[in-house]
């Protein structure tokens, strides 16, 4: 038993070293989330265009489907 205590501390200490020595996905993870965030708040702060600018694609669409359809 205590030599399986005696491996486990080892193999603790070994991942906490690699851990620390290889903290560059770290800074990956913290990337991504600023880039989401940045991603959300340009969202929020151009919410009303990006909705007219989607209604307006849509109704184009729309039309353009419907002119295509009736000149069949």
């Amino acid at each position: 038993m205590l030599s399986f205590i005696g491996f486990m501390y080892i193999k603790a200490k070994l991942t906490v070293q690699d851990f620390l020595k290889n903290e560059r996905g770290e800074v990956n993870v913290i990337a991504i989330i600023v880039l989401i965030a940045v991603a959300v708040a340009l969202a929020l702060l151009f919410k009303d265009q990006i909705s007219e600018l989607i209604e307006t694609l849509i109704g184009k669409i729309t039309t353009k489907a419907g002119n295509a359809i009736d000149g069949m």
